[in-house]
């Protein structure tokens, strides 16, 4: 017992000591950064030239194999899908094997295994491997591509552009890409109905012969797996695969704009514009000033407390998010890009503050706090990733694929390490631009260009393929003859007739929408001439409602109630239904504004006061648009219908598709039935 004490106090004193001789109010020196040790995959290389990479890790019985084919860039021209198409039909059944036959046996064994152009997946537990790993490989080597499922495949790849045609972000995308790269470049290309068009099936089985070889192949194992079975395993199915030469193409020199300019895409259905500050650069993982590079990006827009971040969402309200991205490219030059989706009215705005923060990146030295938590950041997912088996794989493939030296991610915490905010200024005058800058914005023409006309760059007109084009038409005139009452009288016949909707007292609305795997559930009710009840609700609860039964009324969200008064209530006593246009023809506030083009077809635009524009179609005489500018706070929004699918109930049309879009929100309600004058009663309005 004594022994034990008199080691106690032993310990308390060379404690104290050690403690009386640290000032604490000094903060300690950083010490030197550690040495990561990353494991490396065990590899070996069959006689076609695939590159086998191969980490055992027993935590959990499973497996996943990733081939990789690291071809160069590839130009498909004028029949660019070509490799989309090789990609989808790949894993159709091979030559062994039916197509049916191949995806049961994959279910079956619970694995998974997808295809690309440029590879394959697979997932199995570790007792299936073999077999998975043989259904892998057959289908690489031995695909077969049949008429029946080729045509199948071009009808998705046409539907999928159709449907993208009217969507913001993908023209904004297809359109950065291709004036950032030039059309003639493999980034700047891309798939058209025109393109897809010129594939045929030899084309598919053309490209496939041509570009899969196992020669420029790498074949990575991660799992539940022993070295020396997989290495037979992957000789028995891989070694019969022939080599080939691949056909060399030279890559077209990509080159910044002279000077900074506005590239405007005229989107007449854009509720908010697509911007981005965009220029091309010289970026490899092996340039020295890779670490920096990163850092820096992660300043100026890498996530939520970036510069861009915090000006234009945090200080200005423009946007939900800014951000900015750099990527290295091992085979061509990459694009930094400053991007966010603002509102209409702020479009000029955004540019100005994009292209101020990268002058004030560019020209300023960033504090030492932001470097220091720049680092943190990247070093934490650093450590994190490192933990993870199939790191040790991708880094080693990256090593590989990239020319990279052995020894770059063990160096990796050195290096971020000793990036100094000299560096940064350094990197941001080099491979962020401002001078030589694109200003991509698509978006809608008469609502951005008059005040983008302002700023003091040149404006240059593109179409929605990246073409040169004038000036969109920013008004047209109303025709002789054309009303107000015109408008409406023509709506009026388009759904029914004047004398059919004078015999509809009431409606009741059912519809659906779907919102990250939930159910809205959407019940609408009215009756002649003001009274309303809206009711939503999801997953066996109320949400929202609102009621009017003529004279008084509420809404309420979430069990929070609160009575219509002032404005809001008088706009809800004026509202006709189930058809406003029955009080717009009398209402002096409604007036016909103009017309105005959406997705490529003319509208009536009548306007209902400040604050909402009703859409009609010219041709048809439907209404197919609302949009209703909203104020919360100081910010100004805009709430958007897209009335579409119209289907006859009872002699009246009604849409039956109606998309809602609220800032980057939206939903689709599909109308599930439509009653009219039954099963509503004055209670309903209580």
């Amino acid at each position: 017992m004594k022994t034990k004490i008199l080691s106690i106090i032993t310990l308390f004193l060379l404690t104290f000591s050690m403690s009386a001789q640290i000032d604490r109010s000094i903060q300690p020196k950083p010490g030197p950064s550690p040495k990561i040790n990353i494991g490396q995959p065990k590899t070996f290389e069959l006689k076609n030239g695939l590159k086998v990479l191969v980490v055992e890790n027993h935590v959990l019985p499973r497996v996943s194999a990733t081939l990789t084919i690291d071809n160069n860039l590839i130009f498909e021209g004028d029949k660019a899908g070509v490799s989309s198409l090789t990609g989808s039909l790949m894993g159709s059944g091979t030559k062994n094997i039916r197509k049916d036959d191949f995806n049961e046996e994959v279910d079956y064994l619970g694995a998974n295994i997808s295809f690309s152009s440029q590879g394959a997946y697979m997932r199995s537990l570790s007792k299936y491997f073999p077999r998975v790993l043989e259904l892998m490989a057959d289908a690489a080597q031995n695909p077969v591509f049949t008429q029946e499922e080729f045509d199948k495949e071009v009808n998705l790849l046409l539907d999928g552009i159709k449907s993208g045609e009217k969507s913001v972000a993908n023209i904004a995308n297809r359109v950065q890409s291709a004036l950032a790269y030039g059309k003639n470049h493999p980034y700047g290309e891309f798939t058209s109905k025109k393109t897809v068009q010129n594939i045929k099936l030899a084309d598919v089985q053309n490209f496939y012969t041509t570009y899969f070889k196992p020669n420029n192949a790498y074949l990575v194992i991660v799992g539940d797996v022993n070295f020396k079975e997989v290495k037979k395993l992957i000789k028995k199915h891989f070694n019969n695969w022939e080599k080939g030469e691949l056909p060399s193409y030279t890559i077209p020199t990509v080159k910044n704009v002279a000077k900074t300019e506005i590239d405007f895409i005229n989107m007449p259905n854009a509720v908010q514009s697509n911007i981005a500050v965009l220029n091309t650069a010289n970026l490899k993982m092996s340039n020295p000033d890779f670490f920096a590079v990163k850092l820096a990006n992660k300043i100026l827009g890498g996530g939520g407390e970036g510069r861009l971040f915090l000006n234009l969402r945090e200080d200005k309200g423009y946007t939900y998010g800014a951000y900015s991205n750099i990527r290295s490219n091992e085979k061509t030059a990459t694009v930094f890009k400053a991007s966010a989706q603002v509102r209409n009215m702020v479009t000029d705005s955004s540019a100005v503050e994009f292209i101020k923060e990268i002058k004030k990146f560019r020209d300023s030295l960033v504090s030492e706090e932001e470097l220091k938590n720049a680092k943190a950041a990247y070093i934490g997912s650093f450590v994190r990733n490192v933990e993870k088996p199939e790191t040790v794989a991708s880094y080693a493939l990256n090593i590989k694929i990239n020319n990279l030296p052995e020894d770059f991610y063990e160096l990796y915490l050195t290096k971020i390490n000793a990036v100094t905010v000299e560096d940064i200024q350094r990197v941001a005058q080099k491979y962020f631009s401002a001078d030589n800058a694109r200003i991509i914005i698509v978006g809608k023409a008469l609502d951005v260009l008059p005040n983008l006309e302002k700023l003091p760059y040149p404006i240059k007109y593109f179409d929605k393929e990246a073409n040169p084009t004038s000036k969109p038409e920013m008004t047209k005139p109303i025709p002789a003859g054309v009303t107000k009452q015109t408008v409406i009288d023509s709506y009026f016949e388009a759904i029914g007739g004047q004398e059919k909707v004078n015999t509809i007292k009431t409606v009741f609305n059912t519809s659906e929408a779907s919102m990250q795997g939930m159910t809205l559930l959407l019940e609408s009710k009215s009756m002649v001439p003001n009274k309303q009840s809206v009711i939503m609700s999801g997953m066996g609860m109320i949400m929202s409602k609102m009621k009017f039964d003529g004279e008084k009324g509420y809404s309420e969200q979430q069990g929070r109630r609160m009575d219509l008064a002032g404005k809001e209530l008088e706009k809800v006593k004026s509202n006709t239904v189930p058809f406003p246009e029955t009080g717009y023809a009398i209402d002096e506030k409604v007036s016909l504004e103009k017309i105005e083009p959406i997705d490529g077809n003319d509208t009536y635009v009548l306007k209902v006061g400040d604050d909402i524009s009703i859409y009609y179609d010219v041709a048809s005489g439907l209404k197919i648009k609302q949009a209703t500018k909203i104020k919360i706070g100081e910010k100004t929004m805009y709430q958007t219908f897209d009335f579409s699918d119209y289907k006859d109930v009872d002699g009246i049309k009604f849409p039956h598709l109606i998309k809602m879009t609220m800032g980057p929100q939206q939903f689709e309600f599909i109308v599930k039935e439509i009653l009219i004058n039954k099963d509503v009663a004055n209670s309903d309005f209580e």
